[in-house]
């Protein structure tokens, strides 16, 4: 176990990104305790976070930094302030709406929602050992896989593969019941905030630390870093969308319910936004005069 304050017991050397595996001589771990020890210097720390989610590491965070603006999940605080249930995306990628089509025809809370993220490059093995386990589990599914990414080496029939997909819709459809993420923190709080049950396979940053919050802290989903033989994603996906599928989600609607309500207003994270705004026009009026 890694003896971080706040969080013993829980990280282990391998839940850590790699720069911080390496000690603390190397050249990205310097960097990382140059600009950390700078820090202290701003006047305060924006984080896409919620008080009722990472209220131990904000503690350990404001004993340094006081001045904290705990301002997440910041896609759903978008709609909160306009009072919309739209989505907007951002993605560069052109996304196939037709997958909520297909969602529609579904059972509700039957599949298990697959995408590794923009950035993250699956080789052909892991590929093909993802779409075993995947097929062997027997559960409907829906794969995002990016253009050039290779192809499917059998034929679908419990499932459609798209080559980007429109995520918080996907997310929040009734079919949903589970998702297999690499644990970005964006994917992380979308899947929070709809309330859907992760398996986690991160690949690097700060994905090997949420997905073990995902699995051991949060408890609303499988943290399967460092695998992904297709023994290993059947199990991991039968667990989440069958054997243990009550558990996961009973306490994925509870986070969600907390994440909505810190955006609402009075919530934690309505109140932190609408205070940042203020410091920011008070540090603004007092810059003018100087």
């Amino acid at each position: 176990m890694v003896n971080l304050r706040g969080m013993e017991g829980v990280l282990r050397r391998r839940d850590l990104p790699s720069c911080c595996r390496s000690g603390l001589s190397s050249r990205t771990m310097q960097a990382i305790m140059h600009e950390t020890l700078q820090t202290p210097r701003a006047k305060g720390l924006i984080l896409n976070t919620f008080d009722h989610l990472e209220a131990s590491t904000l503690h350990q965070i404001r004993t340094r930094i006081p001045n904290l603006y705990a301002v997440g999940p910041l896609h759903a605080h978008l709609r909160s302030r306009l009072n919309s249930s739209n989505t907007s995306s951002c993605s560069l990628w052109e996304e196939d709406k037709s997958c909520l089509t297909w969602l529609d025809q579904q059972p509700q809370e039957s599949v298990v929602y697959v995408s590794f993220g923009s950035i993250v490059q699956l080789t052909r093995e892991a590929q093909i050992e993802f779409w075993h386990g995947l097929v062997n589990s027997g559960k409907r599914f829906l794969w995002v896989m990016r253009p050039g990414s290779g192809g499917i080496p059998t034929e679908i029939s419990r499932g459609i593969v798209v080559g980007w997909a429109p995520q918080e819709e996907v997310l929040a459809h009734p079919a949903v019941g589970g998702f297999l993420t690499h644990c970005g923190w964006n994917s992380t709080l979308e899947s929070l905030v709809a309330g859907v049950p992760m398996i986690c396979w991160p690949h690097f940053g700060d994905q090997h630390v949420n997905s073990r919050f995902v699995g051991d802290v949060w408890k609303i989903g499988r943290d399967m870093k460092d695998c992904c033989d297709r023994v290993t994603v059947e199990k991991m996906v039968r667990d989440v969308m069958e054997e243990r599928s009550h558990e996961f989600l009973q306490r994925a609607r509870d986070v969600a319910k907390s994440a909505r309500q810190s955006v609402e207003e009075g919530g934690t994270s309505y109140a932190d936004f609408d205070r940042l705004i203020e410091d920011i026009r008070r540090l603004a009026n007092v810059e003018s005069f100087v």
